[in-house]
């Protein structure tokens, strides 16, 4: 169940009060900001340390972090992607997420249509080195601009060596106005969307077709968005996403969970939201986890806005249908 956003309140207080907040703070399970940088929309990967990539800020097209050990993060003055690809636009990349494939790695960003203006597409870009430089292909993989555009990718490795890429239709871009463009009927849909890549991840299984996964409903606001994708040794497939208007306090990280990397998808109660379950964190979102399950990166700001993101951490554990900080 998906619950309304003042019930959820309610219920996530009661869950994190006493002895889960207690933990919270002993152990440092949130730890951050861990730089003082703009960081919005992070993705981390590990190779033989951890990367962090996040939407353009700093004049980067795709600024990086790195930490040898997931507690000690510096920010490196270096662009993983100094070319975006002559589809896009500089410094309008946005949630980019790197995955490692066979020979080297894979980007994948969303960028704004230089042939669209105000519409964004996702591309890839490919590097044998995980900080880059990537080299964009000449076009975008997903663009349905008629829909209002796509963004927030992210790839995801399947168990049975299956790849897949997840987005999200970026509709409230062709919304009527109010929250986050979309708060005026008719709501447009924003569904999240699913599709089999080749084993490179440059490009869609020949034949497959995308699905699916999730969509809004009115606990969500105007919209859901930032994708992420892992499964527990269990089997169960976990799909974090952030819901309602990244710019307000109802901004946060959510998830559903399923048993096919297909769906059907059912939503939990929230994880994170302002003011729980760190009172200081303000629209926390854009939240991925590692492969294995075990750590996640999320952005959020220490103030009452969102005009600086910055780059959070957590351990969670993945068990039943539940994530746990």
């Amino acid at each position: 169940m998906h619950f309304p956003n003042v019930c959820r309140a309610t219920l996530l207080f009661l869950t994190w009060s006493a002895t889960s907040l207690g933990v919270l703070l002993d152990k440092r399970s949130i730890a951050g900001p861990v730089f003082s940088q703009n960081f919005p929309d992070p993705s981390v990967i590990f190779t033989d340390a951890y990367y962090a990539f996040s939407t353009t800020s700093g004049g980067l097209n795709v600024p990086i972090a790195t930490s040898p050990d997931f507690n000690t993060w510096t920010y490196l003055d270096h662009d993983a992607l100094p070319t975006v690809g002559a589809w896009t636009v500089e410094n309008t990349i946005w949630a980019p997420d790197v995955v490692a494939v066979d020979g080297g790695f894979v980007l994948f960003y969303t960028g704004e249509s230089a042939a669209n203006p105000g519409f964004h597409c996702v591309g890839v870009a490919t590097s044998a080195n995980v900080e880059g430089p990537y080299t964009p292909q000449a076009e975008p993989i997903v663009c349905p601009i008629s829909q209002g555009g796509a963004i927030d990718p992210a790839g995801f490795h399947d168990v049975n060596g299956d790849f897949y890429l997840v987005w999200k239709v970026d509709g409230n871009n062709i919304g009527h106005g109010g929250n986050c463009n979309n708060g005026v009927a008719p709501i447009v849909p924003t569904p999240i969307m699913i599709q089999q890549l080749t084993s490179d991840g440059t490009a869609f299984v020949a034949g497959s077709t995308a699905t699916e996964i999730l969509d809004r409903d009115d606990n969500d606001g105007p919209l859901v968005e930032a994708p992420s994708l892992a499964r527990s040794s269990e089997g169960v497939y976990f799909l974090t996403f952030s819901s309602n208007c990244y710019s307000t306090s109802l901004y946060d990280v959510s998830y559903a969970t399923a048993t096919n990397v297909l769906g059907p998808y059912t939503k939990q109660p929230w994880l994170m939201i302002t003011g729980t379950p760190f009172p200081q964190l303000y629209a926390p979102g854009g939240a991925d986890i590692t492969p294995d399950g075990t750590k996640l990166v999320f952005h959020a700001d220490l103030g009452t806005t969102s005009d600086t993101r910055q780059l959070y951490t957590a351990e969670i554990t993945l068990s039943g249908t539940t994530i746990s900080i």
